[in-house]
C-alpha cells in the first residue's frame, strides 16, 4: 500500500513514468504534479488514465495538483520536473537552470513529506541527485537518481545482440556520470556466469564502440523523435518495484557515496547499489586499475559541476 507522486508529470518522460507506476500491484495512489497553467494537460491525463485503468481492471486512487502541500504522505516522489535536454545540448548544459528548480522541490518534499524516498529523473541527474539531498536534508539513503541504471541495460543488451545469447544471461555495469565520463565495469562483465575475459569471442567484441552506443543513445533518440520516453520510463517502473517490493536487487544509480569504490567519493555519482523499502545503499567494490583511473575521473567532473551549481544556487539566495 503506496503512495507515489511525480512531479514533473506532464513531460514525456512523467507521463510514461506515471503508465508504468500506475501497473505496480504495490501502488494503491497516483499524484500527479505540474506547474500552474498545466491543469487542463493534467486533468486530461488523468481521464485517460482512468480509461486506461478501467481497461486493465485496476483499481487506483488517482489524482492531480499544481500544489506540492499534496505531497503530504507520499513514499516514493518520483522528480522528472524541468528543463528537457534539445539535440547538441549535453546534460551539464541544463545544470543550473535546473538546479534551482530542483532545490525548490527538495526542499518542499523534506518539509512535507520526510519520510519519503526522492528518485530524481531530472537532467543532469548526478548534479540533480546532489542538489535534492542538500536542500531536502533527507538521508542519503532516501535521495538516488536513474544515474547509469538504464545506461547498463544499454550495454547489457548490445552485448546479448552480439553474443546471440538471452539478455538474462548477461551481468554488466556502467559507473559513474550518466553522461559523457560514464565508466564500463568490463572486469564485473559476465554471460552465463562465465567473466567475459574467459570468452574467446570477448577478443572480437568491439567494446569501444558499444560504449560510444551508449553514451550516445540518448542524444541520437532526442534527435530522431525529439525526447527518450519509453525506455527510462521503464527503468523508473523498475527501480520503483524494487523499492516498493522490498526486493534488496542491486541496481546501479546515482548514489551518495563515501569511501564504497576505492575510497573516491563524496559525490552523487552512478554506483552498484542494494535497494529496498528503506532507500538505496552503495555496495562496496573493488575495480580494475584502469578503471580506477577513469572512476576517479568521472567524479571529479561531476564534483566539479556539482560545487559550480551550489555556489550559483546561493549566490541567487
Amino acid at each position: 500500500m503506496a503512495k507515489v507522486t511525480i512531479i514533473g508529470a506532464t513531460g514525456n518522460v512523467g507521463r510514461f513514468a506515471a503508465h508504468t507506476v500506475s501497473g505496480i500491484p504495490h501502488v494503491t495512489e497516483l499524484l500527479l504534479i505540474g506547474r500552474q497553467g498545466r491543469e487542463d494537460i493534467l486533468e486530461g491525463l488523468t481521464r485517460d488514465f482512468y480509461d486506461s485503468f478501467a481497461a486493465k481492471g485496476r483499481n487506483l486512487d488517482l489524482a492531480w495538483t499544481t500544489d506540492r502541500e499534496e505531497l503530504r504522505g507520499s513514499d516514493i516522489v518520483i522528480v522528472s520536473a524541468g528543463t528537457p535536454r534539445q539535440a547538441g545540448q549535453s546534460r551539464n548544459d541544463l545544470a543550473y537552470k535546473n538546479g534551482h528548480l530542483v532545490s525548490e522541490i527538495a526542499r518542499d518534499v523534506g518539509r512535507i513529506a520526510p519520510d519519503a524516498i526522492i528518485l530524481m529523473i531530472t537532467n543532469p541527474v548526478d548534479v540533480m541527485t546532489a542538489v535534492a539531498l542538500r536542500y531536502s536534508g533527507l538521508d542519503a539513503r532516501q535521495v538516488f537518481g536513474l544515474g547509469t541504471h538504464l545506461d547498463s541495460m544499454r550495454l547489457k543488451a548490445l552485448i546479448a545482440s552480439y553474443f546471440d545469447v538471452h539478455v538474462s544471461e548477461v551481468h554488466t555495469r556502467i559507473i559513474g556520470e550518466h553522461g559523457e565520463t560514464m565508466v564500463p565495469l568490463w572486469s564485473a562483465t559476465t554471460i552465463g556466469g562465465i567473466t567475459v575475459n574467459n570468452l574467446p569471442t570477448f577478443a572480437d567484441l568491439p567494446a569501444e564502440e558499444m560504449v560510444e552506443n551508449v553514451r550516445t543513445a540518448g542524444e541520437n533518440i532526442i534527435r530522431k523523435i525529439g525526447a527518450t520516453i519509453y525506455g527510462p520510463g521503464e527503468a523508473i517502473g523498475t527501480l520503483v518495484r524494487t523499492i516498493l517490493g522490498n526486493e534488496n536487487r542491486i541496481l546501479t544509480v546515482s548514489s551518495y557515496v563515501r569511501t564504497e569504490v576505492h575510497d573516491i567519493g563524496n559525490v552523487c555519482i552512478g554506483v552498484p547499489a542494494r535497494i529496498n523499502r528503506n532507500g538505496a545503499f552503495p555496495v562496496p567494490i573493488r575495480i580494475h586499475e584502469d578503471e580506477i583511473a577513469a572512476f576517479r575521473h568521472s567524479v571529479e567532473t561531476i564534483r566539479a559541476i556539482s560545487d559550480d551549481v551550489f555556489a550559483r544556487i546561493e549566490r541567487a539566495e
